[in-house]
This record gives C-alpha cells, structure tokens and sequence, in this order.
C-alpha cells in the first residue's frame, strides 16, 4: 500500500530515566546556572545535559560523535519526554561540546554541584551525617607535553606508563552519592586534596556535625585538624609505615596483655567472634602561623579474623617459598651441580631470599662444611645448608596478625566502635563501586578521546551526574524495598525466580531493554503502538513511584517531522 507509513524507535529505558532526570531537577538547575545567550538555538542547556545523560546511561558510552545518530533515531520519543521538539543539529559534536567547556568552569560547575546537592538532598530525604572522602586516577593515551590537568603520577589503575588524569569525590554515604567531583593534575599527590574537599563539602551542605570517612592517606595531622575545627570528626585507618607501625605493635601488646578488655564487635552465625577490638584516648595537638588546637582522639585497635587468616595465610605461603629456594641453593650432590665453595656467597644468597620474603625472624638456618672425596682426584669442600622454622617466634607472631590501628574524634556516645567499624567496612566497597562505574561500565570515563581540558573536565562533572543518576535511583529502589519488606524478582534472565532486595541500578534499567514504539501511518488514520509493560516492569515504577503513563502517554503524542 503506497500510503502505508511505518516507522519503529527503541524506547528502552529513556522514558524511565528522563522521570528520574526531571525529579533531581537536572534541566532545570542547568539551566538556571547556565542561561542560554542568543545565538543558542534550539535546545536549552538543561535539556541538552538531560538528553546526552540519557544516552550515557543507556547506551553505556560517552563518546559525542554517536550521539547525532542516536538521537536520529529516536527524534520522536526524545521529543516527548524532553518536552519539546527536538532537531538533528541539538546533539551535534560542537553544541556538545561546547556544553562541556561550559561544565568545565570551575566557578559554573560549583555553583550548579550546590544547588543539585540542595535540591537532591530535600527531594529524595537521604541521610547527612557520613561523608567518604577518596581519589583515583583515569589512565589516557594523552602527551602530557603542555598540559596542566594530565601528568604522570602514582597509577590506581597499575599502569605507571601512561600519564592520567586524578579525580577526587567527596561522596554521601550510605549510598555513595558524589556531592562534590573535582577533576585534578594527574601528577598530584593524594594528601593536600583533602582540605579543599572538606571545605567544598561544607560550602555545599552547609551542614556540621559530619563524619568524614578516608583512607590512611588522610592520616596527616593538619588534615584531621582541619576537621575539628570546623565541628565536624573523622575516622580512618592509620598506615602501617614507620612509626604507625610501632605504635601498632605497642597498642596491640597492650590489647593481647589482657584479652578480657577485647570488645567483639561482629560475631558469625555460630557466635564466634569475627571483629573484636579495644579503644584507648590519646591527645592531639596541632598548630601553624594561623591555627592552634588540641583535641581527644579515640585509638580503636581492631582485629580482624578475615584479615588475621589472610595474613596468616600469606605468611604460611612465604614461609614455605623462602624454605623451598633456600633448600634449592644446595642439592645432593651429583654430576652437573654446581657447589658453594665459600660460605659468603652462600650466605648472602640465603639472607636476599629471607629478607625478599620477610621471614628472617621465622627461619634458622644452618651452615655446613662438607669435604668431597673423589678416587684419584683432591680433595673439595662444600658448603650445605639446612633450613627449619623457629615454631616458638611463629608462635608468639600469630596472635598479633590481623589487627588494624583506626583513629577518629568523635565521642563514643556519638559513634561507638562497633558502628565506626561498620560505617568504615561499609563506606569502603561502595566508594570502589562508585569508582568502577566511573571508570568501566556503564560509564566508562575510559577511553578518553576529547584533548581540550576543559572538556575532560566538563566530561568529568557530566560523568559525575550520569553517577548521580545511577545512585539515587538504586537508593530510592532499595529504600521502598526495605520498607515493604520485600524483594525483586525476575531481574536476572538466566535465574528468573531469583529474588534480591538490593537491586542494582543496572539490573534495573536492563529490564526495560527490548521496548519500541511502532508509528503507523494509513490515509487518513495515524496509529502509535507500544506493547504492555511486564509485571516486573510496573513493579520497578511502582518502586521509583513513577506512574505507567511516563510509557504509556508515548502512543497517544503525534509523531513530529523530521
């Protein structure tokens, strides 16, 4: 039939994001912050942020060359959802890419991270009282030859040979949601990024009485100063280095001198302990040219028995290579085996492997001489060595595997040990979860094509909301689960009875994968068809408290022209 019109477009998840879009007040925000001048045609700042986010989640790429064609391809369902018609020039590679260099000011982009902060935190009620500070760095394929925001540094993604691009977030636990993104030199050091994080934390928030949570990167003394000054506290693991080595093993005596005083602070399903600790107080002291200060500081040395077996383990595993190289160095004699004629040569062999595999205060090692006779030949000697272990020192050594030094300055009515442990054991998987979204999939900051720094650094923030986006709506599925009590199932193909109460952001948005919209167009009549969402479907909106309609309206919006 000449006059038969069909066209399809992939719906998928975009109405469901663009719902999720409009309720963190994503164009709106932008907008605001970011007016559009007048030579801007067609969409405004705001929605051009909301419809490159919404191919960046569902497309699990960030790349500005693909969005053109993309967008093409769905013109009429974008058109709907960002409420306005949409051309093909809105997503071009320059209107992108001048939204980026935009995102890349840093006074903008500050002023836009407050108000989302503002609004997230009113809109979606989250929990203000824990805060996780950390960093991690982005390898790129870039010459560093002129450059500011990529360098070479210490690698977190083991690749030393190529420079990077570091990324700091202050990040709202439980749900690690990054209120503040700071692209950074890539040759910059971990310890001074935490005071400017702190202070863009509380300029955001405006918020006191904060915890913030790190690693032992955030172990300097100013660092932990500037905390308390401010009203807030702290909480992190010392390093093991130098003397926070010391003082551990001194603590841990102590604890070990009299077990009784030992709190067990997580027990298994049998009752036997699995973290137990003890905490002492200590006086700290800071002052510069602008700030004197002292404070009480809470020592909590813990003992882990996950960690306690695996440096147990480690130790077993070093214990028998270093035996098994040492017994090497002299084999039974036999033709082709060549002997140590001098002690030292065979000595210094045996104290490099003791020492590569720090077991010296574990292993004695015994030296021998050896005369060989041979009929007709002279007499030779040899030096044989014989290795056993010292079970009295490894005795003595067991116990004081698995304990780990953690200090903070907040009161024990505020925070005891067994909640700091699982705020800390908690805050750290979900900032590495954070991070891998970040770096891999589904977002993928990994490879970087653009060179401008500007726009890496506006990608960055962009990448930022896209993270923004994944959190908040998995905290909000998670939370009404929670509330009822209840879990999902259907979300894994290969399992369909299997059921969970934590879902993930993108076992979520993968269910809806597969819907289109079908556009029929017959002389005289237009027909628009959108199959039925599944019962899982309109469970996951009944989660978000979304309403079906943000589907269902589709069918019923005339088409608009291309």
């Amino acid at each position: 039939m000449e006059d038969l019109q069909l066209f399809t477009e992939r719906v998928d998840d975009l109405p469901l994001l663009a719902a999720m879009l409009d309720t963190m007040g994503i164009a709106e925000i932008v907008d605001d912050v970011l007016p559009r001048h007048g030579n801007w045609k067609g969409l405004s700042p705001g929605k051009l942020t909301v419809g490159w986010l919404m191919y960046v989640l569902s497309q699990g790429d960030h790349r500005l060359s693909l969005v053109e064609p993309w967008a093409k391809e769905r013109i009429h369902t974008l058109s709907a959802l960002l409420g306005e018609e949409v051309r093909l020039k809105d997503f071009t590679d320059d209107r992108l890419g001048a939204l980026l260099g935009k995102l890349g000011e840093d006074a903008t982009w500050e002023a836009m991270e407050d108000r989302l902060n503002q609004h997230h935190l009113r809109v979606f009620v989250l929990p203000t009282e824990v805060v996780r500070l950390d960093a991690t760095t982005a390898s790129v394929y870039h010459d560093v030859e002129g450059r500011t925001l990529i360098g070479y540094g210490h690698s977190k993604d083991h690749r030393p040979d190529l420079a990077q691009v570091k990324v700091f977030v202050g990040a709202l636990d439980p749900m690690a949601l990054p209120l503040v993104t700071q692209p950074l030199p890539g040759h910059w050091s971990d310890d001074p990024l935490y005071i400017p994080a702190i202070d863009r934390v509380r300029e955001s928030l405006g918020a006191h009485r904060l915890l913030y949570v790190g690693d032992s990167k955030m172990e300097k003394r100013a660092t932990r100063a500037h905390i308390v000054q401010g009203g807030d506290a702290y909480l992190l693991p010392l390093s093991q280095k130098h003397q926070q080595g010391a003082l551990l093993a001194a603590y841990v005596a102590q604890a070990l001198a009299d077990e009784s005083q030992l709190e067990v602070l997580q027990v298994d399903d049998e009752g036997a302990w699995l973290l137990r600790g003890r905490e002492w107080v200590r006086s700290q002291r800071y002052q510069d040219e602008g700030m004197a200060l002292t404070w009480e500081e809470r020592v909590l040395v813990v003992q882990s028995r996950r960690l306690y077996e695996k440096q147990h383990n480690g130790l077993e595993q070093r214990l028998a290579h270093a035996e098994a190289k040492i017994r090497r160095l002299t084999p039974p004699l036999r033709r082709g085996v060549r002997s140590f004629r001098e002690l030292a040569p065979l000595q210094k062999r045996v104290e490099d492997i003791l020492r590569t595999h720090r077991v010296q205060a574990f292993l004695k090692v015994t030296y021998y001489e050896e005369v060989i006779s041979r009929p007709g030949k002279p007499a030779q000697k040899r030096y044989r060595v014989e290795v056993e272990r010292q079970e009295s020192a490894l005795q003595a050594h067991y116990p004081t595997l698995g304990w780990r030094l953690y200090v903070t300055s907040a009161p024990k009515e505020e925070l005891s040990m067994a909640r700091a442990m699982r705020i800390y054991r908690q805050a750290t998987p979900t900032i590495e979860h954070l991070f891998s979204r970040f770096k891999g999939r589904p977002l993928g900051l990994r490879p970087l094509f653009l060179r401008r720094e500007d726009r890496i650094k506006g990608l960055v923030r962009l990448l930022s909301l896209a993270l923004r986006t994944l959190t908040l709506l998995e905290f909000v599925a998670r939370r009404a689960l929670a509330e009822q009590e209840e879990a999902l199932t259907g979300l894994y193909p290969s399992n369909p009875t299997k059921a969970t109460s934590r879902p993930t952001a993108e076992r979520l948005l993968q269910a809806f994968k597969g819907l289109h919209l079908t556009h029929i167009t017959l002389p005289g009549q237009r027909i628009q068809h959108l199959p039925p969402l599944s019962p899982l479907q309109n469970r996951i909106l009944q989660l978000l408290k979304f309403s079906p309609s943000i589907y269902t309206d589709l069918a019923h919006r005339e088409p608009v022209p291309i």
